[in-house]
């Protein structure tokens, strides 16, 4: 029947049209900010800096490499190196940011910095309601406020977070593996130097003769 195919067409678009309003599955349009929508598990937003243990300081994973400063695009990484050391997750000597500041303002959400960071020391976060009157201090964030605990971290990317966690742990557990080798082997060495060494035989293979010790 000739036009068949168009009302087919007209009666799905119909159905669709009804389903905006009553189908749960096509009602995509929350109230927001009463009604919010959780989000994905790879949403990204801002970065944020990740420290392991209590101490936001001592426990930052930034070495201060400057990668993410030299690689963003928009220039919005601001990074001056410390002078001294403290050590990292593994006890090896670090560097460490005296100063890490982003300004969001410019930021793009591109998250380059994130993929070429070798220490997994920054992450993309999923707040969005950044919104302030002040065009710059305030969305120029500090070291302070970009520092976030790892288990923040687990909570906005479980998957990722659980990779990175498990091979930190096995990265540890071969270093301490290594130093207590080296330990070893070091002690063993000054034993065997410590020890006393042997009197060389004569060179025509005779024995020696032991002397009686002197009495006085």
């Amino acid at each position: 029947m000739l036009g068949t195919g168009l009302i087919k067409g007209m009666a799905q678009t119909a159905k669709n049209f009804v389903g905006s309003y009553q189908g749960p599955e096509r009602l995509v349009t929350v109230q927001y900010p009463e009604e919010r929508l959780a989000p994905k598990e790879n949403a990204r937003n801002f970065p944020f800096l990740v420290f392991d243990g209590d101490d936001a300081q001592k426990g930052l994973r930034c070495v201060a490499c400057q990668i993410c400063e030299k690689e963003c695009p928009p220039k919005c990484i601001y990074i001056n190196k410390s002078k001294d050391k403290k050590p990292d997750y593994i006890g090896k000597p670090q560097f460490y940011p005296a100063t890490f500041d982003i300004d969001i303002s410019v930021c793009m959400s591109c998250q380059i910095c994130v993929e070429v960071c070798p220490f997994d020391a920054i992450k993309m976060d999923k707040v969005f309601e950044l919104s302030t009157t002040d065009r710059f201090e305030a969305l120029l964030l500090h070291k302070t406020e970009l520092a976030k605990p790892n288990e923040y971290f687990q909570e906005l990317h479980p998957t990722e977070a659980a990779e990175i966690d498990t091979r930190f742990a096995e990265e540890k557990l071969k270093a301490e593996a290594k130093a207590k080798a080296d330990a070893e082997a070091k002690a063993k060495a000054a034993a065997i130097a410590a020890a006393p060494k042997p009197e060389p035989a004569p060179v025509d293979g005779s024995i020696p003769t032991p002397v009686a010790p002197k009495t006085i």
